[in-house]
């Protein structure tokens, strides 16, 4: 996939104008938070010249006493690879990063696939640092704006770092990559469990407006419903093929796991839903890696 360095502001479609929602191409919307203190970036996106267009749409706000913050969701390209326009010795706009303290781990596992993205699109990605986040929590984390209160939550599942925002004054969750459009994948078997978690408890939130990383701005709350609907539909599935012993020992995302388990992609998703919206990695391979995390996270538990 390759990549564009443009990033536009999306229009208001009904959320808090406190509220600007940035995005890059196709591939990630991230955020800016104005508060009466704060102007917040919640993300810096793939590099420093994505980043600096984030700030462009941050600089008329950055007035009446109001200081520049970052918040990192988690370490994941997309996310976080414009951090070094924020701290290191030549930031042009020195500010806090706020992120969970495995974010930082995190960053190392990125550096072997920085130099691989550098070879592909010198242009995109030749001058990112890696500047990982320069102040780290456990637990969760408050900033008070002011106005608006920025609960910071750990959301595990999709990675071992990931948290999501939500702002009670006006009922407004950033769920980052906690949930996506189709789904979320866990990069790892455990990560299935922390993953269902996650989404349970920003459903129990029942935010008045919903937004996420890698979805439609209109979709809300339905997609963390959907998401848990999805999810429950494989555990169904991969609990009955594992109790009528179905499954081959090893398994691979190449296997036609949805045909073995009886659960297809089409299945598993609302009735409604269009899978023209989405690349059909998701409906293949991508849908057979979830079942597979599905039944070694099953068989993990021992449940």
């Amino acid at each position: 996939m390759s990549h564009t360095q443009t990033v536009e502001l999306v229009p208001n479609q009904g959320w808090d104008e406190r509220i600007l929602v940035c995005r890059n191409g196709k591939l990630v919307d991230v955020f800016i938070i104005i508060t009466e203190r704060y102007v917040v970036l919640v993300d810096t996106l793939i590099n420093g010249a994505t980043a600096e267009k984030l700030m462009q749409f941050a600089k008329p706000h950055l007035v009446n006493g109001r200081s520049l913050l970052v918040i990192n969701s988690h370490a994941d390209y997309d996310h976080a690879w414009g951090n070094q326009l924020f701290a290191g010795p030549n930031a042009p706009y020195p500010a806090p990063i706020i992120a969970h303290e495995r974010c930082a781990e995190e960053f190392a596992v990125w550096a072997a696939d920085l130099v691989t993205m550098r070879d592909k699109e010198p242009d995109v990605f030749g001058d990112v640092v890696l500047t990982p986040p320069t102040l780290l929590f456990n637990g969760r984390f408050t900033i008070h704006g002011g106005d608006l209160t920025l609960q910071l939550i750990p959301t595990f599942g999709h990675t071992r770092d990931h948290v999501s925002v939500y702002i009670p004054e006006i009922r407004t969750l950033l769920a980052a990559d906690a949930a996506e459009q189709p789904y979320p994948m866990p990069r790892h078997p455990s990560g299935m469990g922390d993953m269902r978690q996650s989404l349970a408890q920003l459903a129990a939130l029942e935010a008045e407006t919903v937004l996420y990383c890698h979805a439609p701005v209109t979709i809300g709350g339905k997609l963390l419903h959907d998401n848990i609907a999805y999810f429950d539909a494989l555990e169904t599935a991969c609990r009955r093929a594992l109790a009528a012993g179905i499954l081959p020992e090893t398994l691979s995302d190449d296997d036609d796991l949805a045909a073995l388990v009886g659960c297809t992609f089409a299945q598993a998703m609302p009735p409604n839903f269009d899978p023209a919206t989405v690349h059909p990695y998701y409906a293949g391979k991508g849908h057979n890696g979830q079942i597979r995390a599905m039944v070694e996270w099953l068989l993990e538990i021992g449940d």
